[in-house]
C-alpha cells in the first residue's frame, strides 16, 4: 500500500468517527452569553441608533452578531488554539465548516439587499434567522439531536418574520435580538442537557 493511499485512508477514518461523536467544543455558558448580548441589544436599540436610520440600524446588528459570535465561540477558540489535539482541531474545522457558508450568505443578503433599497430591510431579520436555522440543520450531524429542535425554532421564527417584514417600517431590535437571544439561550440549554449535564453527573 502506497504512502499516499494509507493517508487517504486514515483521514476517512477520522471523519467517519467524527460524524459518530458528538461535538463538545460548544459550552453552554458562552453561547448563553451570546444570547443575554441580542436581548440586551434589544432592549437599548431605541436609545443607541435613531429609529429612522436604516443604515445605522443594520451596522448596530451586525456588530452585535460579530460580538455574540465571539462570545459564543470564545471557549471553542481557546480549547482551539491551546488544548485541542490534532484530531480535536479537524472536528472543530469541520463543524465550522458546516455552519460557515450561512454567514457567508447572510451578510450577501445583507449587502445585496441594502445595495437595492433601504426599504427592504424590514426583511433581514427573518432572512437572517432562516439562514441561521439552516446553519444549525448543516452542523447537526456533528451536534446533540435537540439541537434541531432549535434550528426549527430559528427557521419557524424566520418565516414569522418575513411575513410580518411588509407592515414593519423600521428594524425591530426585539424582532432581531429577540429572536437570536431565545434562539441561543435554548441552544445553551441542549448543550447542557445533552453534554454537560452528563459530565457533571
Amino acid at each position: 500500500m502506497r504512502f499516499s493511499d494509507a493517508l487517504s485512508q486514515i483521514s476517512e477514518i477520522h471523519e467517519h468517527l467524527a460524524k459518530g461523536e458528538v461535538y463538545r467544543g460548544f459550552r453552554s455558558v458562552p453561547v448563553a452569553l451570546s444570547g443575554v448580548c441580542g436581548l440586551l441589544a434589544a432592549s437599548v436599540q431605541s436609545r443607541v441608533v435613531p429609529a429612522d436610520d436604516t443604515f445605522a440600524t443594520v451596522v448596530f446588528w451586525l456588530s452585535v452578531a460579530a460580538f455574540g459570535a465571539v462570545v459564543g465561540l470564545s471557549e471553542a477558540a481557546y480549547n482551539y488554539l491551546f488544548h485541542d489535539d490534532p484530531f480535536a482541531r479537524v472536528r472543530t474545522r469541520k463543524v465550522v465548516g458546516q455552519f460557515g457558508p450561512c454567514l457567508v450568505a447572510g451578510a450577501a443578503v445583507t449587502v445585496g439587499l441594502m445595495r437595492a433599497s433601504e426599504t427592504l430591510a424590514p426583511f433581514l431579520p427573518g432572512l437572517w434567522a432562516i439562514l441561521f436555522g439552516l446553519g444549525i440543520f448543516s452542523a447537526r450531524p456533528y451536534l446533540p439531536r435537540a439541537i434541531g429542535w432549535v434550528a426549527l425554532f430559528y427557521m419557524g421564527a424566520g418565516f414569522r418574520l418575513l411575513l410580518l417584514a411588509q407592515d414593519a417600517p423600521v428594524l425591530s431590535g426585539w424582532a432581531i435580538g429577540g429572536t437570536f437571544g431565545s434562539g441561543q439561550l435554548a441552544a445553551a440549554l441542549v448543550l447542557y442537557w445533552n453534554l454537560e449535564r452528563k459530565d457533571h453527573a
